[in-house]
């Protein structure tokens, strides 16, 4: 079992390098900050269609077929299951729903003669509240609008963001942020600093999942019979192993930070580090300009009705 392959999330593909990769990290944020703002007050057909541009993005990117695949293909998953579970479940509305007319046809009986045939009234539209009920089962038009929103909302806000942290450096990030969040120096906050935790936890996040790892190796090479030990036993071998990982854990960040003494670094104020070179090209230029479009068809096409 090895987290850092079967688990690839969070971290940086270094290689093949992708056009992705190539993007200014600033683009890139942006584009982030749009998927996840963008499903916000969207109406269903904007948030399918969120999902197919990320996908679209993941294949036309060229990323290998063993990194996408246990984040996407899981994802996807479980959002469907999460919208499966959505529409048979209760909508939550209380109020029964019954339809503008009566179930039995309305005719009218004319008098005379009195072998004229009643004729029924037609249905002003073809709405139905109800879509599918068969027994037990119920699907509502309300229950599809929730399970598409949550599903969809899901997908996009996890795989935007690994996809953003799968193709840019961690020094790219700090950087980025550092450069967004410079205006922000006027109100007298410390934006180095802020930029120096985020590298650090995002260089921090492999160390977590190789403790994880080494824990849950050590606990399979002891073949613990779990039926013989019971519920309480269980939880107790459980809680001493993550008692375990968080003393590792804090060790691991104590040795960073020694590190970091040792080598004479005390604030980022004073000791200035240079993250990374950004540099706006073409391709930034162009993505930005798609951005535009993208923005312009969600205010026109995605707002909800």
């Amino acid at each position: 079992m090895d987290l850092l392959r079967s688990l690839p999330i969070g971290l940086y593909l270094e290689e093949p390098i992708t056009w992705l990769h190539r993007l200014d990290a600033r683009v890139k944020l942006a584009w982030l900050m749009s998927f996840l703002l963008a499903p916000l007050l969207a109406n269903a057909i904007w948030r399918l269609a969120l999902v197919g541009l990320l996908i679209i993005i993941t294949l036309g990117a060229r990323i290998p077929l063993r990194v996408w695949k246990r984040q996407m293909g899981w994802l996807l998953m479980f959002c469907s299951l999460l919208f499966v579970v959505s529409c048979i479940m209760p909508d939550g509305i209380i109020a029964e729903h019954q339809p503008r007319l009566p179930s039995d046809e309305i005719s009218f009986a004319l008098p005379q003669p009195p072998e004229q045939i009643t004729t029924p009234l037609p249905q002003p539209t073809s709405y139905r509240y109800v879509l599918v009920e068969q027994g037990p089962l119920k699907i509502t038009r309300y229950s599809v609008d929730l399970g598409i929103r949550v599903s969809t909302l899901l997908f996009t806000l996890v795989y935007s963001t690994n996809l953003y942290l799968l193709t840019t450096a961690s020094e790219e990030i700090a950087t980025a942020i550092q450069n967004v969040m410079e205006p922000l120096r006027r109100f007298n906050l410390p934006v180095t600093e802020i930029a120096l935790t985020l590298t650090l936890s995002l260089r921090f996040f492999p160390l977590v999942l190789e403790e994880i790892q080494n824990l849950v190796r050590s606990v399979r090479t002891r073949a613990i019979n779990w039926k013989k030990l019971g519920f309480r036993r269980a939880t107790q071998v459980w809680l001493m192993i993550a008692e375990r990982l968080l003393e590792n854990l804090l060790l691991r960040a104590e040795q960073m930070a020694s590190a970091m003494t040792v080598r004479g670094f005390t604030t980022p104020n004073q000791h200035h580090v240079k993250w990374y070179q950004l540099q706006i090209r073409w391709v930034d230029r162009f993505a930005l300009a798609a951005l535009t479009v993208f923005w312009t068809l969600r205010f026109i096409l995605g707002a909800q009705a």
